[in-house]
Order: structure tokens, then C-alpha cells, then sequence
């Protein structure tokens, strides 16, 4: 395994939140052409906007939020040589938790299933966390 391989679910959740941003077009396109929203009054207020749409805005608005966290947990890692099997499996694991919880996001927005899905990804993070603080403390290369 490489230590590069860190970047792999970097560039997941990267194509995730442009994946979003692509979903948003289309969904405000659809809206506006159905007339389910005043292209003017939404210029000025995104209150206007079709659930639909709202729920695509609100999804790429947290995606830079904790996968912030997640993008520096994998700079770091991969600087302080500590990229090992451990450490891309844990990145890979956050990322597919941002998968699930957009998913879940953007359809049916069940609360509770995308709370548990949010919880899940940040004990992600903390992992990541203790994992890099267990680095740089010991100045061991992650052996796993």
C-alpha cells in the first residue's frame, strides 16, 4: 500500500460535493422551468425554493463542514508518514459515510438516520485523530 493512497477518499469526497453542486443545477433548472419558484424572488431570497431544492443547498453546505476535519486529518497524515492500512481505511470509511448520510440528504431526509449516519462519520474523524495524535507523539509510522 502506498501512503498516497490517503488521497483516494480525498478525491471521493471531493467528487461528492461537486456531484451535489451538479444535483443543485439541475434541480433549480427543473423548478424554475416547472414554475415551482419566481427566478427573481429566488435571485433574492433562497427561502422561495422547492424542498427539493433546499435539501441539495443544505447537503453542500455541509460538506464543508465536517469533511473540513477530514481534509486536513489527511494532509497531516500523509506529511507525517503515518498513511498506513489503518489510517486509508479509516479515510475511506468517513468518506462512504458522507456518501450515505448525502444520500439519505438529499431523498428522504430522515432525521434520525442521517444523525446516526453524521455521528458515525465524526467517531470517524476522532479516530483519525487519536490516530495522527498517536503519530506525532510516539513518532511511530502507523504499523497497520
Amino acid at each position: 500500500m502506498n501512503s498516497s493512497d490517503i488521497f483516494w477518499p480525498v478525491l471521493a469526497q471531493i467528487a461528492l460535493t461537486l456531484a451535489m453542486f451538479i444535483m443543485l443545477g439541475i434541480r433549480k433548472a427543473r423548478a424554475v422551468k416547472t414554475g415551482k419558484v419566481n427566478r427573481q424572488q429566488a435571485a433574492l431570497d433562497n427561502r422561495v425554493w422547492p424542498g427539493e431544492v433546499v435539501k441539495v443547498s443544505n447537503n453542500i453546505a455541509n460538506q464543508f463542514e465536517a469533511p473540513v476535519l477530514f481534509y486536513v486529518l489527511c494532509l497531516v497524515t500523509y506529511s507525517i508518514n503515518a498513511a498506513g492500512t489503518l489510517a486509508i481505511a479509516l479515510a475511506w470509511l468517513f468518506a462512504l459515510s458522507r456518501y450515505a448520510h448525502a444520500y439519505v440528504h438529499v431523498g428522504s431526509n430522515y432525521v434520525p438516520l442521517r444523525l446516526r449516519l453524521f455521528v458515525f462519520g465524526c467517531v470517524i474523524l476522532l479516530a483519525m485523530l487519536i490516530l495522527v495524535a498517536w503519530n506525532l507523539a510516539t513518532g511511530v509510522v502507523d504499523p497497520y
